[in-house]
């Protein structure tokens, strides 16, 4: 049975505040601009390892309100649930996992991410339910 393929599950939160930003954390080991987020837990149930994986990367507690995205990178085996979200409580605070924080403008996510991680955040801005679905350089992407 450990020739089985393996896939994981990734969360990612798309924080957009009242004047339609959403936030960016850079990640410290490349540099990159990219939506809090990481890989579930084994134990833990798809909402409780988004929260946590926000607050462990930047201090907030959040609020999941819709699922914006399911996408699969086919070559890494890995699937990713993107999910728009409101803060609770906090503050933003730099850790070994996010060394600055941003609030960026819909425009403005394109020049600051990669490809994928683009239309994750886009993708949630969206208010339209209609499924779609997309293949970009080797990664699945599945929205509502």
């Amino acid at each position: 049975m450990n020739d089985l393929p393996r896939h994981s599950v990734a969360v990612a939160g798309i924080v957009i505040d009242a004047q339609q930003r959403v936030l960016l954390l850079r990640r410290p080991e490349n540099g990159r601009w990219e939506p809090p987020g990481g890989v579930l837990e084994l134990d833990e149930s798809i909402t409780d390892g988004l929260r946590r994986e926000v607050r462990e990367e930047t201090g907030l507690s959040v609020e999941p309100e819709a699922l914006t995205g399911v996408y699969k990178n086919m070559a890494r085996g890995i699937v990713a649930l993107t999910f728009r979200c409101h803060i609770l409580t906090g503050q933003l605070t730099p850790n070994s996992e996010a060394d600055a924080f941003r609030w960026v403008r819909r425009g403005e996510v394109a020049e600051l991410t990669t490809e994928v991680f683009a239309y994750r955040v886009l993708d949630a801005y969206r208010d339209d339910p209609a499924p779609a679905l997309r293949i970009h350089d080797g990664v699945s992407l599945i929205h509502p």
